[in-house]
């Protein structure tokens, strides 16, 4: 595990939550804040993922997700390898522009 690609990765959240009341609507746009709130951005509708530089960050990140949960519904967490990730295929359709910010890690500032 020396390289790089394979120590760094996306954790990727998935998610199905009730939208049928007031309540369940407003536990649906809390969660989702939260989720933009911790850095995560939208890859898709109940498609959110952030970048993550070690597995420990990932630990870190799947546990502040855990408090962030809903009372009902279902939430998924996958890790997946930065190079993983670069093989990722996406389709766009012909009125679709590609999102930039989802084809590669973002730029970190490394402080030490």
């Amino acid at each position: 595990m020396d390289n790089l690609n394979y120590k760094m990765g996306w954790l990727v959240v998935y998610f199905d939550l009730p939208t049928a009341t007031k309540q369940e609507r407003k536990n649906y746009t809390d969660f989702r804040k939260a989720l933009l709130e911790d850095g995560y951005i939208m890859v898709q509708y109940s498609v959110y993922a952030r970048a993550c530089v070690s597995y420990d960050r990932v630990l870190t990140h799947a546990r502040r997700l855990k408090s962030f949960l809903p009372p009902a519904g279902a939430v998924r967490c996958m890790f997946v390898t930065n190079i993983q990730w670069e093989k990722m295929f996406v389709f766009y359709g012909p009125e679709q522009e590609p999102n930039p910010n989802l084809e590669s890690l973002p730029e970190q500032l490394l402080l030490w």
